[in-house]
Order: C-alpha cells, then structure tokens, then sequence
C-alpha cells in the first residue's frame, strides 16, 4: 500500500508533457524533421532561426534587441525542457537546481504552465 502512495505522488502532470508532442499535434513538427534537427547543434539551430526571422522581417532584425533577450529566451527554454523531462514541478524545480518558491516564480514569469495546456477548440 505505501508503493501505491509513493507512486501516486511522484506522478505529477509533467509526466505528460513534452515539447516535442506538443508541437507535433500542432503540426509544427514531425519525427523526419526532429532526425534533422538532432544532427544541428544547438548554436547552428539558433543561428538558422535567427537568420529565418530576418528573412521573413524583409532581411534584418533591426530594433530587436536580440542579444539583451537571450537570457530570456534560455531560460524559457530550459524550463520548458525541465517540463518535460521530470515528472513534477518538484522535481523539474531539483533538477535546475531551485528552491520551490524561486522555481514557481520563474514558472509564473515565463507562464510554461499555459504553455503545455491544451488549446480548447
């Protein structure tokens, strides 16, 4: 019986939640385009989607302050991989390292919660 408790406590919403899915379902992407995407490092993906954006704005990113964002946009990121690789916050919020009040407020701050809900059609 305390196996059961244990396991009904370690089994958070996170362990639903993956990037990849979600954005799979919103036809974002698919199984071809992630095997390509693995064999870019993580800088070339980021260069390529800057590099993308500018062509789309007309050529460049002028008046963005791309370099000041970055940390933001890191860190977005790594919490929404923290998501989807741990089971719950508790743990998503271990694994990067926080305490469970300064892990709630950057969850808060970048609304990753909203992130993984599902859109109601």
């Amino acid at each position: 019986m305390a196996y059961t408790k244990k396991n009904k406590r370690t089994q958070g919403k996170n362990k639903y939640y993956s990037v990849s899915k979600k954005l799979q379902k919103e036809k974002k992407s698919t199984d071809e385009f992630e095997v390509m995407l693995n064999n870019l490092s993580l800088e070339e993906v980021i260069a390529l989607k800057l590099e993308l954006a500018a062509k789309s704005a007309g050529g460049m990113l002028y008046g963005i302050p791309i370099w000041f964002s970055l940390r933001n946009i890191v860190n977005d990121a790594v919490l929404k991989y923290a998501y989807s690789a741990t089971k719950t916050k508790m743990e998503a919020g271990r694994f990067l390292g926080f305490d469970k009040n300064r892990f709630n407020q950057l969850v808060k701050k970048y609304q990753i919660d909203s992130y993984f809900e599902e859109e109601k059609d």
